[in-house]
């Protein structure tokens, strides 16, 4: 009881310790917040807007990028093998992602050379680092949308979001959106010729099993390892990624 008594002080008062170490090694927020109404008020929401952007940043990753149309055609491909959780997720979505670094490269490169690394280095203003970052995107998005698409959200755009001459000044707000469901609309085409072999390939087990008179085996029980034997035969990996990969150029 003594020792277990002992125990407890002793935590205590290490707990107390350490807590009047960290008052005293937190610093003053007067340092991170300039004295000035209008300046604080600046500064307070720089944080909340940088806090905003870090939150959203996946969402960020999935929408200007390549990772929607591979992301998709490859959820395609394991719909099309019959498998529910093989590959698993976490597979899938980091070959999506290594894939979208690969496709991305040249455009993340021109981001960090003419925005970031200007920025970082103090040489150049955030309000003019911003368009310096967003333009590389901004061209690898108008080279994969489609004119229909664009069109689209331009006419249901407010009149002073519509682009007044060039097709290299429309907003964000219009070409994202537009952007993602041509990518996605590329990725459900993609997804039917990936999925129609396998298709094939259930229909002519599921004859054979119906002629035979086999009437309670699945079909899936025999079209799987068929369509797996199927899949690895042609190298369906390297053609699948190749094709991927390309279909960005």
């Amino acid at each position: 009881m003594k020792k277990a008594l002992l125990v407890i002080a002793f935590l205590l008062v290490s707990g107390t310790a350490a807590l009047a170490q960290t008052a005293i090694q937190t610093p003053d927020l007067g340092t991170l917040i300039p004295q000035g109404g209008g300046s604080a008020a600046a500064r307070i929401i720089q944080i909340i807007a940088l806090l905003t952007v870090l939150s959203i940043a996946p969402g960020l990753l999935i929408m200007v990028t390549s990772f929607t149309r591979l992301i998709v055609a490859l959820s395609f491909l394991r719909s099309g093998l019959g498998l529910q959780n093989t590959p698993a997720n976490l597979i899938l979505i980091s070959l999506a992602l290594f894939m979208t670094f690969y496709v991305m490269a040249p455009t993340f490169d021109q981001a960090w050379q003419d925005g970031m690394k200007p920025l970082m280095d103090n040489t150049i203003s955030e309000k003019d680092a911003f368009p310096k970052i967003v333009e590389p995107f901004r061209q690898f998005m108008l080279r994969q949308v489609r004119d229909k698409d664009l069109k689209l959200f331009e006419d249901l755009a407010p009149e002073q979001l519509k682009p007044k001459e060039e097709k290299n000044e429309v907003e964000l707000r219009i070409l994202i959106p537009a952007f993602m469901i041509s990518e996605l609309r590329r990725g459900f085409e993609m997804g039917f010729l990936i999925a129609l072999p396998f298709l094939v390939i259930d229909m002519i087990v599921s004859t054979l099993t119906m002629s035979m008179g086999m009437m309670m085996l699945p079909p899936s029980v025999i079209a799987l390892p068929i369509k797996i034997l199927f899949f690895v035969l042609i190298d369906g990996w390297n053609l699948l990624i190749g094709s991927l990969v390309r279909s960005f150029s």
